[in-house]
């Protein structure tokens, strides 16, 4: 049974930097795409950032270039979103979610985490 289960979530000033962590179970990270998605109340979930499986290259929402970093430790079967100079526009449920497919469209993750609330104060 595959599990992701994300942390880091929580109450930061603009300005402030959290990580989030995304462990898995059950599925290796190294073999899938994962991806960092965010939802804000009111709106459809959009991707924040990706991280390919055969290239290893990056992708990021143009709203986070320059400020978010997804990274992967595959000894420790666990993806990272490192979120720097967060604004209030962030406040959101992060979902990490993984694909065994290079480029896979978000119909395509197949497994998801249960997220976790960012909560970015002015």
């Amino acid at each position: 049974q595959v599990q992701l289960v994300e942390s880091g979530g929580g109450l930061v000033q603009a300005g402030g930097s959290l990580r989030l962590s995304c462990a898995a179970s059950g599925l290796t990270f190294s073999t899938h795409t994962t991806g960092w998605f965010r939802q804000a109340p009111g709106k459809d979930r959009e991707f924040v950032a990706g991280s390919r499986w055969i290239t290893g290259s990056t992708d990021y929402a143009d709203s986070v270039k320059g400020r978010f970093t997804i990274s992967r430790d595959n000894a420790k079967n666990t993806v990272y979103l490192q979120m720097n100079s967060l604004k209030p526009e962030d406040t959101a449920i992060y979902y990490c979610a993984a694909a065994p497919k290079n480029r896979p469209r978000l119909d395509e993750y197949d497994y998801w985490g249960q997220g976790t609330q960012v909560t970015v104060s002015s």
